[in-house]
């Protein structure tokens, strides 16, 4: 095999799974190292905006997601005891955009990009260290348990820890604590009827969404130091933050066992990178521009990086020239949102709410409004196999 033609990506979630799969299209020989023993997703859902399904239309399997669209009718955001501050719903969502906005279990699309690939591609099990970015007269090197080994591309879709990230820019901060941190829940939950709503509180939000199998996600986030823990356990906690609000978040916690809920602090990289690449290493999603989920777009964004990685091949300038700046304004955007959503202000609180109120009422809902300049994104070159009428 030409080494130049091997590429190894480090990290089997949903960027470094979309890198891959768009990289083996483009001809490739591809390599996934994925430290865990399995393919097993961190999170329990993931919401995809028509900017990723269109990216995911460049791998083929845009139109299967798109299929497994739950959100019908009207919703929106809410105040705790139920108000309605801003209305929305799926028809003018598409109309918008140029298409739905779908919610899936996280585990569902990585199993769907793993498929993507050749038997054999990834390895899990398999902790893998950058000890050379390469350059033009060099491969990267990559160390593998006892093996080394070399590669003419590098892809570090290691998280926001990304020990590639430190490896390339030793002397960038890495990530800091956003200041606050998330729960997340995926239960079955017949029989309850509801709209689809994020409900924004003090220093505390609440998002309840139908999934296409009958099962609701749910999550929850507030402002607290870091590293904290539930004294008990983080069902208990929630109960004590968010029990009375609104139906149907009572039965939703309701439905919760204790082994459900996920809790983690969010971190975001607050001082973005000089550039997505050194030598012949390429960073993608959250190893390169990790942000605040307020916007709902870090897995988004890995899978418009790992298209247009592919599209750029080799030309690794001209993927950090084309993603830095995009990935970056969201970054900020992320972090502006979060300030508003998680004010802790009584005073702050009431004239967000009433803010939120007169703007939605004076034109499109708040919520849609949100992904201006996000949602609409289209892919740098087509493939025959974008979402028809789409291009």
């Amino acid at each position: 095999m030409a080494e130049d033609a091997r590429v190894i990506v480090i990290g089997g979630g949903i960027g470094g799974l979309a890198a891959a799969a768009a990289l083996h299209q483009r001809g490739r020989a591809v390599t996934v190292l994925e430290r865990a023993p399995a393919l097993k997703p961190v999170g329990a859902a993931i919401s995809l905006a028509p900017n990723a399904l269109r990216a995911l239309d460049v791998l083929g399997i845009g139109e299967e997601i798109r299929d497994l669209a739950a959100w019908q009718g009207d919703g929106g955001l809410r105040t705790p005891g139920g108000r309605w501050l801003s209305r929305s719903n799926a028809e003018a969502a598409a109309a918008r955009f140029g298409g739905p906005l779908v919610l899936l279990p996280r585990a569902v699309l990585v199993d769907r990009l793993a498929a993507l690939l050749p038997p054999g591609a990834v390895r899990t099990g398999t902790p893998a260290t950058l000890t050379d970015p390469g350059d033009r007269d060099r491969p990267a090197r990559v160390r593998a348990g006892a093996e080394e080994l070399e590669a003419g591309l590098v892809v570090g879709a290691d998280g926001v820890g990304s020990r590639v990230r430190a490896a390339l820019f030793p002397a960038h901060p890495g990530p800091a604590y956003a200041g606050f941190t998330t729960w997340r829940v995926l239960v079955p939950l017949p029989g309850t009827d509801f709209a689809p709503h994020e409900t924004w509180g003090r220093g505390h939000i609440w998002g309840t969404q139908p999934l296409r199998d009958g099962r609701v996600y749910a999550y929850g986030a507030a402002r607290v130091p870091a590293g904290e823990h539930a004294p008990d356990d983080e069902k208990a906690e929630l109960l004590r933050r968010y029990g009375d609000w609104h139906h149907p978040v009572p039965a939703v916690l309701a439905a919760a066992r204790p082994e459900d809920v996920l809790r983690h602090d969010v971190h975001h990289l607050g001082r973005p990178l000089p550039a997505y690449h050194a030598g012949r290493t390429a960073l993608l999603g959250d190893a390169a521009h990790a942000m605040p989920p307020t916007l709902g777009q870090g897995g988004n964004q890995a899978i418009e990086d790992a298209v247009v990685l592919a599209h750029h091949g080799g030309d690794l300038p001209s993927y950090t020239a084309d993603r830095l700046p995009r990935t970056t304004a969201l970054a900020r955007r992320a972090v502006r949102v979060a300030r508003l959503n998680m004010a802790g202000s009584r005073a702050v609180v009431a004239v967000r709410n009433t803010a939120v109120t007169a703007l939605s009422l004076a034109g499109p809902a708040l919520l849609l409004r949100g992904f201006d300049g996000i949602a609409d994104w289209r892919p740098p070159y087509a493939s025959g196999r974008h979402h028809a009428g789409k291009p």
